[in-house]
């Protein structure tokens, strides 16, 4: 059956059927989102739950555990972590992939309700959740200065107006306020004079929530009319404080400005950010999990000069950096090199055909096959991304096959004197199931990418179905487009004299086929040694696979660079302040630094006031010099002159599969039920690490060395004096923690009224000795009188995993050395500690994907191995073959592994990639030359070894073309330095490697093989024809 035929025949209804495939794809193409990598997240939601002026070991007993004995009896969760600080909870639940974010969500909503009775009553208000990695670098980061207007202003139009609508954008999961300096009215007290006049701070924070409320007043009905009712019962200015009348003594009023003043101030002091110099509000808006960057920010961007021009023009907003950037570069690189592909190809094409009509054919057919790709990929949710671009860029290399086999047939045919029309039915009618045989066998390479399971192997479905697509829609035109235009595009007279150019070129190609034919002879006559030559790369491959360096993904340069600040733990906020400028201030000098964002304080990520976030961005990759990583060590080095302040930095990778943030790139997390014991083998390990070579900036989360104030209550006395525990935490509480006592409602926010002491009276330890506490009679008693201080550290934070209190250790990668060494020299390190069994470790992240994919991976190879051997046997209905064609496979990955590592890649998931798609474009190789040889054994009756040198002879021209079109798909992929190159080098190095090797190599080893693997078949068969002639003889004898 010669399924071109009725195309041949109806060539405007092909051409339409062509033309429709192009608007489809067109369509489709302009439609298909634009993103860094294929869109797959973990459904991740972060829990926040906030009780001003709690210790790290309250937050974390008191709100913390609560909520994560809730959470974890949630179906699907498979994993929880926490950072309790001062004031601050920080829970991050990760769920299965199969798992719906939104589901989740309603899960996690009813856990927290579940929770509400075992949490203290004096939450300001309900944990609340995000659908957000906290992870994840923002997708934007906005800047809010002003030189007039004062940070409290700034911010109030940031939280009120830009982030409230910027967060109903499709696709935005959560606008963090970073240095939020929200107005509050901050009462600051005397406790002095509040004890001269009688009172305590107890009274005042009773009297203070009742002078301010804003409560139902009902409504007066007349006969006629009616009333609704108000009262001027909010006070909403720092100034009307001061006289409120906060008690009576001695039948005179006590005004609040007799005892203290109210002033606007920001509602947590600990709090600041900066742009560049400047002291600015920053709004860090992160995607939902699953949301496309490009479309989201797109929406910000359109609904943003709305926004600002409602704010006073005398606060700048600034873009300070916009992750969008650098993905649309990225993407548009590889675009470009796909292009450059299908042009390199079609040259090629044309360098070997030398005949402009046959190369006009690939040269329509190829883009044919891209563009209808598209379309499927629209139907499948795909993106146009690093992942499925380089999946087209190989898969010209296919496609282009395809119209090449048809054209070459269909043009012999010609040769041997048939019409176009005549030579393009019978060549289609020839080839047309061979070149549905050789797509199947393509496409089984990729099963086992299709089978992989986690976040990468839904990252790699992408890629594989994309280059699958590619090559089934690359068949559905190699049988009806190509075989048509080659009926009515083709000459008969294809001799035509030919210029002295392509002359030149035919007389190369015939010195190439007569040196081969001349090495080919050689191999044949010392069968032993060539096969020994294989035999010897299949055990070099296996020594290479063992020991070339494993890596994760390569090393991004993304143009930005986060970073961690950490102060000792005593620090106060405005040294802290004074540090983060620094920072910035050296960070900005930088000649490869666009600019410098910064902000310290809890919140978010970060629960501790000795933290700051820093996002660093730098200019586009052709005004610099110096990779990310390069910058990341100059500012290491310009930092060092700060001193008190320890600066970890990180370049941000496109791939991050954190669920908690660190210090740096790669996690190492401990868990044990005893804390003590945790923290005694936690801190040996970090000191361990510390001096490991593989490693650099090796950071941790533990912090239990803060300095504390306990008071030690002398109960009998505090007794004696009516004065209970409650009392006096309540009334420190009031003094120190930045108590809400009182809230005020506007038209478009809600503020809180905060009491202290007056900030002089906060200053060192002596501060407690000037606080008093009302006793039962109505006196004043210092806090001196009834407890004494001891000095002592307590956590700065407390953490857990999976509900367990844990310290995560975390490291960057020291120059040159692989994410495979770092992790062995990690897990060696631990048993040299003897580590006992109650502390259980593990890795966390993209080190923890890495090992998962790193014992994946030879289950992967061996499984396309299969796939293909499976194929190719039912193909050929033989056992034998199919091994002949798999004997091309070590060469290709001998060339591959040597070529990562003299380049000093290291085999990655990108590598891996690479080595699978050699397996399906080697074995095309091998299926050309048994092909043929088989043909010439049944057709023409000559011995094996006579058919495989004929068909290496006369295959030889086909296979160098096909295998230069495959390698010049890789070639842009190795040698591209735009944007986002990183990703695709190891993919094109591994590519054009194993071509290399593989060309030199299978085109004389192959045909050993075959003859050998020809012999043992031939040997098998005879002694099945000896036993089945032995067996009626016996059955004879028998009788």
């Amino acid at each position: 059956m010669n399924v071109s035929a009725g195309f041949i025949r109806k060539p405007v209804a092909t051409a339409f059927l062509a033309v429709a495939i192009v608007l489809v794809g067109m369509i489709a193409f302009v439609r298909l989102p634009v993103s860094a990598l294929p869109t797959v997240d973990t459904p991740t939601i972060q829990v926040t739950a906030q009780l001003p002026g709690a210790d790290p070991q309250t937050m974390a007993s008191s709100v913390a555990t609560p909520l994560e004995r809730q959470f974890g009896q949630i179906a699907g969760l498979t994993g929880m972590s926490s950072s309790s600080g001062l004031g601050n909870t920080q829970i991050t639940l990760q769920f299965a992939l199969n798992r719906s974010v939104d589901a989740a969500a309603q899960d996690v909503q009813t856990a927290i309700d579940a929770a509400s009775g075992q949490l203290p009553k004096t939450m300001p208000s309900p944990p609340t959740f995000h659908k957000v990695n906290p992870a994840d670098v923002p997708v934007l980061l906005i800047a809010l200065t002003s030189d007039t207007e004062p940070l409290t202003k700034v911010d109030d139009y940031a939280d009120s107006i830009l982030a409230q609508k910027l967060s109903q954008v499709p696709g935005v999961s959560l606008v963090s306020i970073g240095g939020m300096q929200k107005p509050s009215i901050r009462v600051q007290v005397n406790p002095a004079k509040l004890a001269a006049a009688g009172l305590d701070l107890e009274q005042l924070r009773t009297t203070l929530g009742n002078i301010t409320v804003n409560q139902p007043k009902g409504v007066l009905y007349g006969s006629q009319q009616a009333y609704t009712l108000a009262t001027n019962d909010q006070v909403l200015t720092a100034n009307k404080y001061d006289d409120l009348i906060i008690a009576y003594r001695n039948g005179a009023p006590v005004r609040l400005r007799d005892i203290g003043h109210a002033v606007v101030a920001a509602e947590d002091i600990t709090l600041h950010g900066w742009y560049n110099d400047k002291p600015a509000v920053i709004l860090a808006i992160q995607r939902q999990p699953g949301a496309n960057v490009i479309s989201t920010v797109d929406g910000i961007k359109k609904l943003l000069p709305q926004l600002v021009s409602s704010l006073p023009s005398d606060i700048k907003v600034t873009i300070a950096s916009d992750r969008t950037q650098t993905i649309r570069a990225s993407v548009a690189d590889v675009q470009f090199t796909l292009v450059l592909t299908i042009a390199l190809v079609v040259g090629v094409i044309f360098l070997f055909l030398r005949n402009l009509w046959a190369t006009i054919i690939p040269a329509v057919s190829v883009p044919i096959s891209l563009i209808g790709t598209f379309g499927v990929m629209y139907l499948l949710n795909y993106s146009l991304d690093n992942l499925s671009l380089m999946g087209l860029s190989i898969a010209v290399g296919f496609v282009v096959d395809d119209a090449i086999v048809m054209i070459e047939n269909i043009s012999r045919h010609i040769e041997e004197g048939l019409s176009p029309m005549q030579a393009a039915l019978k060549g289609a009618g020839e080839i047309g199931f061979t070149i549905i045989s050789i797509s199947v066998s393509l496409i089984a390479v990729f099963i086992p990418l299709l089978l992989m399971g986690g976040v990468i192997g839904r990252m790699f479905q992408e890629f594989a179905v994309t280059v699958c697509v590619a090559i089934v829609v690359s068949v559905i035109v190699s049988v009806t487009l190509t075989p048509m235009m080659c009926a009515y595009l083709l000459s008969p007279h294809q001799g035509a004299e030919a210029g002295i150019i392509l002359r030149t070129l035919e007389r190369g190609f015939v010195a190439i086929q007569t040196g081969y034919e001349a090495v080919l002879a050689a191999a044949l006559r010392y069968k032993a040694t060539t096969l020994s030559i294989m035999l010897a790369s299949v055990a070099v491959t296996g020594l290479l696979f063992v020991g070339i360096p494993k890596g994760f993904f390569p090393q991004q340069d993304t143009g930005m660079i986060t970073g961690i600040t950490e102060a000792s733990a005593d620090i106060s906020p405005a040294q802290m302040a004074t540090l983060q400028r620094s920072v910035i201030d050296v960070i900005s000098k930088n000649p490869s630094v666009a600019n410098a964002t910064g902000y310290i304080g809890p919140g978010g990520p970060t629960v501790t006031e000795n933290n700051g976030r820093l996002f660093v961005l730098l200019k586009p990759r052709n005004e610099r010099s110096s990779s990310a990583d390069q910058v990341i060590r100059q500012l290491d080095t310009a930092l060092q002159k700060i001193k008190g302040m320890s600066v970890f930095m990180q370049a941000t990778q496109d791939i991050n599969l954190a669920s908690r943030l660190s210090k740096t790139q790669y996690q190492f997390t401990l868990t044990d039920v005893n804390q003590d014991e945790l923290n005694l083998w936690a801190g040996k390990l970090y000191q361990k690490l510390k001096t490991l070579p593989e490693l650099a900036d090796v950071a941790t989360d533990q912090a239990n060395a803060a300095r504390q104030l306990k008071l030690q209550i002398d109960r009998d006395a505090a007794s004696r004096l009516g004065i209970d525990p409650a009392a006096v935490d309540n009334t420190l509480y009031d003094s120190f923690g930045q108590r809400h006592v009182a809230q005020l409602f506007t038209t478009l926010n809600t503020y809180y009224v905060i009491l202290e002491v007056d900030p002089s009276f906060q200053l060192g330890p002596y501060a407690l000795n000037r606080i008093y506490v009302r006793s039962s009679a109505g006196t004043m008693v210092p806090l001196s009188q009834i407890a004494s201080i001891d000095y002592g550290t307590a956590p700065l934070s407390v953490n857990h995993q999976s509900q367990f209190p844990s310290v995560t250790l975390s490291f960057n990668l020291a120059p040159g050395t692989a994410v495979g060494t770092a992790v062995a020299a990690v897990q060696k390190a631990t048993a040299d500690l003897h580590v006992p069994s109650t502390v259980v470790t593990s890795f966390q992240g993209n080190a923890q994907a890495f090992q998962a994919a790193l014992a994946s991976t030879p289950i992967l190879i061996l499984a396309a191995v299969v796939a293909v051997y499976l194929i190719l046997g039912m193909l050929y209905e033989s056992t034998i073959h199919p091994i002949t064609i798999l004997s091309t496979l070590p060469s290709a990955g001998l060339g591959a592994l040597v070529a990562l590592w003299a380049f000093g890649l290291g085999l990655d998931v990108i590598g891996l990639i690479g080595i699978i798609l050699l397996i399906g474009i080697v074995q095309k190789n091998g299926i050309m030359l048994i092909d043929f040889a088989l043909q010439a054994e049944r057709h023409q009756h000559v011995s094996a070894e006579q058919s495989i040198y004929t068909a290496c002879r006369a295959r030889f021209r086909p296979i160098l073309m096909t295998t230069m079109c495959a390698m010049l798909g890789g070639v842009p992929l190795m040698i591209g330095t735009g944007t986002g190159s990183e990703l695709r080098q190891p993919l094109g190095f591994a590519i054009v490697g194993g071509l290399i090797v593989s060309q030199l190599m299978t085109l004389f080893t192959t045909p050993v093989v075959y003859i050998y693997l020809d012999r043992i078949s031939r040997s098998l068969a005879n002694l099945r024809r000896g036993a089945r002639k032995a067996a009626p003889h016996e059955a004879e004898a028998a009788l």
